[in-house]
């Protein structure tokens, strides 16, 4: 029975995802709203290292534009306090080298999946912290969420064979990547 990339991709990077949920504890980080900006600050600077790299490995702006979040980050950690300076200023991981759309796709699979499973969080810290908490990234895309979904799924599905190991091998390495630098300690 064949199945498609995306479902494939999945089973690879099961265990990285795993690892990730585990090591993460991100109930104990956004139990507090600095806890929730710390963890806020890590993910701006894995999106501001990992979103050019993507987009330069998928040349292909109109697909990817709908999928950046980096603005969302932004806006919650401005309402939170941090300004354009220091946000910029914010550590981030080295830039990953993502040649080609296979390695591009696999990145972006673990972003992409983050958007989903982060609906969960933003109830959780909407609850926890009330109506006022920015939650910008973690609100998800609306009714847009499915659609581009879809549309991921679909181009992950459609890539060549050729580029299929370095989706997997991106996947992987991106959901590692992520786990090691959001459970970095950070002060902001």
């Amino acid at each position: 029975m064949q199945t498609g990339l995306h479902i494939r991709l999945r089973a690879a990077t099961a265990e990285p995802h795993e690892a990730l949920e585990r090591d993460l504890d991100w109930q104990g980080k956004v139990a507090t709203l600095p806890g929730y900006r710390a963890l806020l600050a890590r993910l701006r600077g894995f999106h501001a290292a990992y979103e050019p790299a993507i987009a330069l490995g998928l040349s292909d702006e109109a697909f990817f534009a709908p999928r950046r979040r980096l603005a969302a980050l932004d806006a919650d950690l401005s309402a939170l306090g941090l300004d354009f300076f220091a946000r910029t200023a914010l550590p981030a991981p080295p830039a990953p080298r993502l040649e080609g759309e296979g390695a591009a796709m696999g990145a972006l699979y673990v972003l992409e999946g983050s958007t989903l499973g982060g609906l969960v969080i933003g109830r959780h810290v909407g609850g926890l912290h009330g109506d006022g908490v920015p939650l910008a990234y973690y609100s998800g895309r609306g009714r847009e969420a499915g659609p581009l979904w879809r549309t991921f799924r679909e181009r992950l599905d459609g890539l060549a064979s050729t580029q299929e190991g370095a989706a997997f091998a991106a996947g992987v390495a991106t959901f590692e990547a992520m786990r090691v630098w959001l459970t970095t300690a950070l002060a902001v």
